[in-house]
Protein backbone atom coordinates (compact mmCIF):
# COMPACT_ATOMS: atom_id res chain seq x y z
CA UNK A 1 0.00 0.00 0.00
CA UNK A 2 2.86 2.07 0.78
CA UNK A 3 4.64 2.10 -2.24
CA UNK A 4 1.30 2.82 -4.38
CA UNK A 5 0.88 5.67 -2.61
CA UNK A 6 4.11 7.00 -2.51
CA UNK A 7 4.13 6.30 -6.23
CA UNK A 8 0.80 8.34 -6.49
CA UNK A 9 2.36 11.31 -4.65
CA UNK A 10 5.74 11.15 -6.62
CA UNK A 11 3.35 11.73 -9.94
CA UNK A 12 1.44 14.06 -8.55
CA UNK A 13 4.30 15.94 -8.53
CA UNK A 14 5.33 15.01 -11.42
CA UNK A 15 2.57 16.39 -13.09
CA UNK A 16 2.04 19.70 -11.18
CA UNK A 17 5.63 20.80 -11.94
CA UNK A 18 5.33 20.72 -15.40
CA UNK A 19 2.05 22.83 -14.91
CA UNK A 20 3.70 25.46 -13.01
CA UNK A 21 6.62 25.49 -15.40
CA UNK A 22 4.17 25.90 -18.19
CA UNK A 23 2.56 28.90 -16.11
CA UNK A 24 5.62 30.35 -15.58
CA UNK A 25 6.58 29.91 -19.36
CA UNK A 26 3.39 31.70 -20.34
CA UNK A 27 3.69 34.23 -17.88
CA UNK A 28 7.15 35.31 -18.64
CA UNK A 29 5.62 34.95 -22.66
CA UNK A 30 2.74 37.74 -21.89
CA UNK A 31 3.61 40.88 -22.83
CA UNK A 32 2.95 43.73 -21.28
CA UNK A 33 0.43 46.32 -22.79
CA UNK A 34 1.85 49.86 -23.86
CA UNK A 35 -0.73 52.51 -24.49
CA UNK A 36 -0.90 53.81 -27.94
CA UNK A 37 -0.47 57.33 -28.31
CA UNK A 38 -4.08 57.79 -29.61
CA UNK A 39 -6.38 58.66 -27.05
CA UNK A 40 -8.95 56.15 -26.18
CA UNK A 41 -12.44 57.20 -26.68
CA UNK A 42 -15.03 54.42 -25.46
CA UNK A 43 -17.41 55.67 -23.16
CA UNK A 44 -17.31 52.99 -19.97
CA UNK A 45 -20.07 52.15 -17.07
CA UNK A 46 -18.29 51.08 -14.18
CA UNK A 47 -21.07 48.58 -12.35
CA UNK A 48 -20.18 48.35 -8.15
CA UNK A 49 -21.94 46.70 -6.28
CA UNK A 50 -22.21 47.52 -2.46
CA UNK A 51 -23.08 46.39 0.57
CA UNK A 52 -22.07 47.59 4.10
CA UNK A 53 -19.47 49.29 2.83
CA UNK A 54 -19.66 52.60 4.39
CA UNK A 55 -15.85 52.36 5.70
CA UNK A 56 -14.62 52.03 2.38
CA UNK A 57 -17.19 54.63 0.17
CA UNK A 58 -15.46 57.79 0.32
CA UNK A 59 -11.91 56.27 -0.43
CA UNK A 60 -13.48 54.33 -3.50
CA UNK A 61 -15.11 57.42 -5.02
CA UNK A 62 -12.34 59.54 -4.49
CA UNK A 63 -10.24 56.80 -6.61
CA UNK A 64 -12.65 56.48 -9.12
CA UNK A 65 -13.33 60.41 -9.54
CA UNK A 66 -9.09 60.58 -9.91
CA UNK A 67 -9.18 58.61 -12.99
CA UNK A 68 -6.95 60.49 -15.85
CA UNK A 69 -10.00 59.52 -18.50
CA UNK A 70 -12.06 62.24 -19.17
CA UNK A 71 -15.00 62.79 -16.94
CA UNK A 72 -17.49 63.02 -19.94
CA UNK A 73 -16.34 59.23 -21.29
CA UNK A 74 -16.99 57.34 -17.88
CA UNK A 75 -19.89 56.55 -15.49
CA UNK A 76 -19.87 55.20 -12.35
CA UNK A 77 -23.22 52.94 -11.27
CA UNK A 78 -23.31 52.32 -7.46
CA UNK A 79 -25.76 49.79 -6.25
CA UNK A 80 -26.76 49.29 -2.44
CA UNK A 81 -26.83 45.82 -1.84
CA UNK A 82 -29.65 45.88 1.34
CA UNK A 83 -26.66 47.70 3.32
CA UNK A 84 -27.54 47.90 6.88
CA UNK A 85 -25.55 50.63 7.68
CA UNK A 86 -24.73 53.95 6.48
CA UNK A 87 -23.18 53.11 2.64
CA UNK A 88 -26.68 54.28 0.98
CA UNK A 89 -26.46 57.66 3.21
CA UNK A 90 -22.49 58.29 2.02
CA UNK A 91 -23.42 57.40 -1.50
CA UNK A 92 -26.46 60.39 -1.52
CA UNK A 93 -24.25 62.76 -0.29
CA UNK A 94 -21.78 62.80 -2.87
CA UNK A 95 -21.17 65.77 -4.95
CA UNK A 96 -22.26 64.68 -8.31
CA UNK A 97 -20.91 67.56 -10.19
CA UNK A 98 -17.44 65.71 -9.70
CA UNK A 99 -18.23 62.72 -12.00
CA UNK A 100 -21.05 61.15 -13.83
CA UNK A 101 -22.31 58.95 -10.85
CA UNK A 102 -25.56 56.77 -10.55
CA UNK A 103 -26.80 55.23 -7.04
CA UNK A 104 -29.70 52.66 -7.30
CA UNK A 105 -31.18 50.17 -4.77
CA UNK A 106 -30.98 46.93 -5.33
CA UNK A 107 -35.03 45.67 -5.25
CA UNK A 108 -36.06 43.27 -2.53
CA UNK A 109 -37.83 41.06 -5.02
CA UNK A 110 -35.64 38.17 -5.83
CA UNK A 111 -36.74 34.95 -7.24
CA UNK A 112 -37.14 32.35 -4.15
CA UNK A 113 -35.39 29.74 -5.83
CA UNK A 114 -32.57 31.82 -6.15
CA UNK A 115 -32.36 32.98 -2.92
CA UNK A 116 -29.11 34.86 -1.62
CA UNK A 117 -27.42 33.29 -4.23
CA UNK A 118 -28.96 35.89 -6.82
CA UNK A 119 -28.01 39.41 -5.00
CA UNK A 120 -24.66 40.02 -6.44
CA UNK A 121 -25.39 39.28 -10.30
CA UNK A 122 -28.97 40.68 -9.46
CA UNK A 123 -26.94 43.98 -8.45
CA UNK A 124 -24.53 44.18 -11.47
CA UNK A 125 -27.54 43.26 -13.66
CA UNK A 126 -29.55 46.08 -12.91
CA UNK A 127 -26.53 47.94 -13.25
CA UNK A 128 -26.05 47.01 -16.72
CA UNK A 129 -29.11 47.48 -18.03
CA UNK A 130 -29.22 51.10 -16.13
CA UNK A 131 -25.49 51.28 -18.18
CA UNK A 132 -25.14 53.68 -21.39
CA UNK A 133 -21.46 52.53 -21.65
CA UNK A 134 -20.84 50.28 -24.63
CA UNK A 135 -17.73 48.68 -22.11
CA UNK A 136 -18.69 47.74 -18.70
CA UNK A 137 -16.39 47.49 -16.33
CA UNK A 138 -16.71 46.00 -12.48
CA UNK A 139 -14.93 46.09 -9.38
CA UNK A 140 -15.56 46.06 -5.67
CA UNK A 141 -16.45 48.91 -3.21
CA UNK A 142 -12.95 47.97 -1.28
CA UNK A 143 -11.17 48.52 -3.98
CA UNK A 144 -8.72 51.56 -5.19
CA UNK A 145 -7.23 52.29 -8.37
CA UNK A 146 -4.15 53.92 -10.31
CA UNK A 147 -5.22 57.23 -11.91
CA UNK A 148 -4.43 55.21 -15.50
CA UNK A 149 -6.56 52.67 -14.55
CA UNK A 150 -9.83 53.26 -17.13
CA UNK A 151 -7.45 54.83 -19.62
CA UNK A 152 -5.45 51.49 -19.62
CA UNK A 153 -8.50 49.25 -20.02
CA UNK A 154 -10.14 51.74 -22.22
CA UNK A 155 -6.67 51.65 -24.85
CA UNK A 156 -6.21 48.04 -24.39
CA UNK A 157 -10.14 47.25 -25.55
CA UNK A 158 -9.94 48.87 -28.58
CA UNK A 159 -6.58 48.17 -29.78
CA UNK A 160 -7.31 44.39 -29.21
CA UNK A 161 -11.09 44.77 -29.52
CA UNK A 162 -11.86 42.46 -26.97
CA UNK A 163 -15.17 41.00 -25.89
CA UNK A 164 -13.56 40.16 -22.51
CA UNK A 165 -10.64 41.67 -20.21
CA UNK A 166 -9.50 40.62 -16.90
CA UNK A 167 -6.98 42.47 -15.40
CA UNK A 168 -4.57 42.38 -12.49
CA UNK A 169 -5.55 42.41 -8.63
CA UNK A 170 -3.43 42.36 -5.52
CA UNK A 171 -3.79 43.47 -1.89
CA UNK A 172 -2.95 46.22 0.12
CA UNK A 173 0.06 44.99 1.96
CA UNK A 174 0.06 44.75 5.79
CA UNK A 175 2.40 43.65 8.31
CA UNK A 176 0.56 40.71 9.88
CA UNK A 177 1.13 36.78 9.33
CA UNK A 178 -2.49 36.69 7.51
CA UNK A 179 -1.94 39.58 5.27
CA UNK A 180 0.98 38.57 4.09
CA UNK A 181 -0.03 34.66 3.41
CA UNK A 182 -2.99 36.10 1.56
CA UNK A 183 -1.11 38.57 -0.91
CA UNK A 184 1.45 35.73 -1.53
CA UNK A 185 -1.36 33.13 -2.18
CA UNK A 186 -3.44 35.85 -4.28
CA UNK A 187 -0.21 36.72 -6.07
CA UNK A 188 -0.06 32.58 -7.19
CA UNK A 189 -3.72 32.71 -8.66
CA UNK A 190 -2.92 36.24 -10.46
CA UNK A 191 -0.29 34.45 -12.34
CA UNK A 192 -1.98 31.26 -12.56
CA UNK A 193 -4.98 33.52 -14.26
CA UNK A 194 -2.84 35.72 -16.44
CA UNK A 195 -0.75 32.56 -18.18
CA UNK A 196 -3.84 30.46 -18.56
CA UNK A 197 -6.00 33.37 -19.96
CA UNK A 198 -2.94 34.21 -23.01
CA UNK A 199 -2.52 30.36 -23.74
CA UNK A 200 -5.90 29.84 -23.90
CA UNK A 201 -5.92 27.08 -21.23
CA UNK A 202 -8.69 27.36 -19.08
CA UNK A 203 -10.98 30.52 -18.03
CA UNK A 204 -9.98 32.31 -14.69
CA UNK A 205 -10.35 35.89 -13.53
CA UNK A 206 -11.04 37.94 -10.49
CA UNK A 207 -14.24 40.00 -10.35
CA UNK A 208 -12.62 42.83 -8.43
CA UNK A 209 -10.97 43.65 -12.19
CA UNK A 210 -12.88 42.92 -15.06
CA UNK A 211 -14.18 44.39 -18.65
CA UNK A 212 -16.49 42.90 -21.38
CA UNK A 213 -18.51 44.59 -23.85
CA UNK A 214 -22.29 45.69 -22.61
CA UNK A 215 -23.24 43.51 -26.08
CA UNK A 216 -21.71 40.68 -25.20
CA UNK A 217 -23.13 39.98 -21.44
CA UNK A 218 -26.60 40.15 -23.48
CA UNK A 219 -25.12 38.02 -26.65
CA UNK A 220 -24.69 35.37 -23.85
CA UNK A 221 -27.71 35.72 -21.58
CA UNK A 222 -26.06 37.75 -18.74
CA UNK A 223 -26.20 35.27 -16.02
CA UNK A 224 -28.68 32.75 -16.85
CA UNK A 225 -28.13 29.45 -15.99
CA UNK A 226 -25.19 30.43 -13.39
CA UNK A 227 -27.30 33.00 -11.35
CA UNK A 228 -28.28 30.10 -8.32
CA UNK A 229 -24.90 29.87 -7.78
CA UNK A 230 -23.22 32.35 -5.16
CA UNK A 231 -20.16 32.99 -6.92
CA UNK A 232 -19.21 33.08 -10.29
CA UNK A 233 -20.49 36.32 -11.42
CA UNK A 234 -16.56 36.59 -12.73
CA UNK A 235 -15.42 33.22 -14.11
CA UNK A 236 -18.47 31.59 -15.15
CA UNK A 237 -19.46 34.66 -17.30
CA UNK A 238 -15.93 34.52 -18.24
CA UNK A 239 -16.28 31.57 -19.63
CA UNK A 240 -19.67 31.92 -21.34
CA UNK A 241 -18.52 34.53 -23.18
CA UNK A 242 -15.38 32.79 -24.04
CA UNK A 243 -17.01 29.58 -25.79
CA UNK A 244 -18.61 32.56 -27.86
CA UNK A 245 -15.70 34.36 -28.65
CA UNK A 246 -12.80 32.40 -27.71
CA UNK A 247 -10.14 34.71 -29.52
CA UNK A 248 -11.65 37.83 -28.31
CA UNK A 249 -10.79 37.25 -24.42
CA UNK A 250 -7.41 38.70 -22.93
CA UNK A 251 -5.08 39.37 -19.78
CA UNK A 252 -4.65 43.07 -19.60
CA UNK A 253 -0.93 42.87 -18.12
CA UNK A 254 0.04 46.57 -17.43
CA UNK A 255 0.90 48.10 -13.98
CA UNK A 256 -1.68 50.95 -14.50
CA UNK A 257 -4.67 48.76 -14.50
CA UNK A 258 -3.58 47.11 -11.21
CA UNK A 259 -6.56 47.12 -8.46
CA UNK A 260 -5.77 46.96 -5.01
CA UNK A 261 -8.01 45.50 -2.58
CA UNK A 262 -8.45 45.00 1.14
CA UNK A 263 -7.45 41.08 2.24
CA UNK A 264 -9.43 39.45 4.85
CA UNK A 265 -9.69 41.15 8.19
CA UNK A 266 -9.52 37.96 9.93
CA UNK A 267 -8.91 34.36 9.59
CA UNK A 268 -12.30 33.18 9.43
CA UNK A 269 -12.90 35.94 6.78
CA UNK A 270 -10.06 34.67 4.56
CA UNK A 271 -11.71 31.04 4.90
CA UNK A 272 -15.24 31.73 4.30
CA UNK A 273 -13.91 34.21 1.48
CA UNK A 274 -11.56 31.13 -0.73
CA UNK A 275 -14.92 28.44 0.81
CA UNK A 276 -17.00 30.73 -1.42
CA UNK A 277 -14.44 30.90 -4.21
CA UNK A 278 -14.06 26.91 -3.95
CA UNK A 279 -17.94 25.87 -4.11
CA UNK A 280 -18.21 27.01 -7.68
CA UNK A 281 -15.64 24.80 -8.53
CA UNK A 282 -18.10 21.67 -9.47
CA UNK A 283 -19.78 24.85 -11.84
CA UNK A 284 -17.21 25.13 -14.04
CA UNK A 285 -18.26 24.40 -17.86
CA UNK A 286 -14.69 24.53 -18.77
CA UNK A 287 -13.71 20.81 -17.19
CA UNK A 288 -10.06 22.21 -17.51
CA UNK A 289 -9.85 23.91 -14.15
CA UNK A 290 -11.70 21.09 -12.83
CA UNK A 291 -8.82 19.16 -13.02
CA UNK A 292 -6.33 21.41 -12.35
CA UNK A 293 -7.95 22.24 -9.26
CA UNK A 294 -8.36 18.56 -8.63
CA UNK A 295 -4.70 17.41 -9.58
CA UNK A 296 -3.76 20.65 -6.53
CA UNK A 297 -6.24 19.64 -4.20
CA UNK A 298 -4.68 15.82 -4.81
CA UNK A 299 -1.13 16.46 -4.37
CA UNK A 300 -2.00 18.78 -1.04
CA UNK A 301 -4.51 15.66 0.35
CA UNK A 302 -1.02 13.61 -0.63
CA UNK A 303 1.28 15.79 1.89
CA UNK A 304 -1.33 15.41 4.62
CA UNK A 305 -1.60 11.50 4.85
CA UNK A 306 2.29 11.58 4.23
CA UNK A 307 2.56 13.41 7.29
CA UNK A 308 0.33 11.39 9.26
CA UNK A 309 2.12 8.68 8.18
CA UNK A 310 5.16 9.79 9.45
CA UNK A 311 4.00 9.62 13.01
CA UNK A 312 4.30 5.64 12.52
CA UNK A 313 7.33 5.31 10.00
CA UNK A 314 9.84 7.97 10.51
CA UNK A 315 10.97 7.42 6.79
CA UNK A 316 7.73 8.98 5.57
CA UNK A 317 8.96 12.24 7.13
CA UNK A 318 12.11 12.98 5.22
CA UNK A 319 10.44 11.86 1.83
CA UNK A 320 7.56 14.13 3.11
CA UNK A 321 10.17 17.10 3.63
CA UNK A 322 11.94 16.42 0.32
CA UNK A 323 9.02 16.63 -1.55
CA UNK A 324 7.83 20.01 0.14
CA UNK A 325 11.40 21.43 -0.59
CA UNK A 326 10.59 20.35 -4.17
CA UNK A 327 7.68 21.40 -4.40
CA UNK A 328 8.91 25.05 -2.88
CA UNK A 329 11.59 25.27 -5.56
CA UNK A 330 9.12 24.01 -8.13
CA UNK A 331 6.90 27.25 -7.18
CA UNK A 332 9.18 30.11 -6.34
CA UNK A 333 10.47 31.11 -8.91
CA UNK A 334 6.89 31.69 -11.06
CA UNK A 335 5.34 33.50 -8.02
CA UNK A 336 9.12 35.52 -7.37
CA UNK A 337 8.13 36.68 -11.19
CA UNK A 338 4.39 37.89 -10.61
CA UNK A 339 5.62 39.72 -7.53
CA UNK A 340 8.30 41.41 -9.28
CA UNK A 341 5.52 42.63 -11.82
CA UNK A 342 2.66 43.66 -8.40
CA UNK A 343 6.26 45.30 -6.35
CA UNK A 344 5.70 42.37 -3.89
CA UNK A 345 8.76 40.71 -4.69
CA UNK A 346 9.71 41.33 -0.54
CA UNK A 347 7.52 39.05 0.54
CA UNK A 348 8.65 36.50 -0.92
CA UNK A 349 10.91 35.76 1.71
CA UNK A 350 8.10 34.57 3.46
CA UNK A 351 7.17 31.86 0.81
CA UNK A 352 8.99 29.09 1.85
CA UNK A 353 7.50 28.69 5.36
CA UNK A 354 4.42 29.36 4.76
CA UNK A 355 3.92 26.16 2.52
CA UNK A 356 2.52 23.99 5.25
CA UNK A 357 -0.08 26.77 6.36
CA UNK A 358 -0.94 26.86 2.46
CA UNK A 359 -1.44 23.05 2.39
CA UNK A 360 -3.77 23.16 5.22
CA UNK A 361 -5.85 25.75 4.14
CA UNK A 362 -6.24 24.37 0.98
CA UNK A 363 -7.86 21.08 1.85
CA UNK A 364 -9.94 22.51 4.56
CA UNK A 365 -11.19 25.52 1.66
CA UNK A 366 -11.54 22.89 -1.13
CA UNK A 367 -13.62 20.22 1.44
CA UNK A 368 -16.04 22.95 2.78
CA UNK A 369 -16.56 24.74 -0.46
CA UNK A 370 -17.89 21.30 -1.19
CA UNK A 371 -19.80 19.90 1.87
CA UNK A 372 -19.71 23.11 3.91
CA UNK A 373 -21.37 26.41 4.37
CA UNK A 374 -19.78 30.19 4.67
CA UNK A 375 -20.89 33.27 5.46
CA UNK A 376 -20.48 36.52 2.92
CA UNK A 377 -21.56 40.03 3.55
CA UNK A 378 -23.25 38.57 6.70
CA UNK A 379 -25.92 36.45 4.75
CA UNK A 380 -25.15 32.49 5.27
CA UNK A 381 -25.04 30.17 2.10
CA UNK A 382 -25.31 26.27 2.48
CA UNK A 383 -24.02 24.09 -0.43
Amino acid sequence: MMPLFFFLFFMFMVVYAMLIAYYHKAWNRLPEFALPEKQASVFISVIISARNEEKNINALLQSLQDQQYPKELYEVIIINDHSTDNTWSLLQAYNGELMQLKTLQLSDHVEERNAIASYKKKAIETGINAAAGELIVTTDADCRFDAGWLQTIASFYETNEAKFIAAPVTYYNRSSLLSIFQTLDFLTLQGITAASVYKRFHSMCNGANLAYERSAFYEVDGFNNIDHIASGDDMLLMHKIFKLYPEKVFYLKNRHAIVTTEPAASWKQFFHQRIRWASKADHYDDKRIFWVLLLVYLLNVCFLAGAIASFWNHTWMMLVLLLLLAKVLIEFPFVNSVAIFFGQQRLMKYFPFLQPLHIGYTIIAGWLGKFGKYEWKGRTIKK
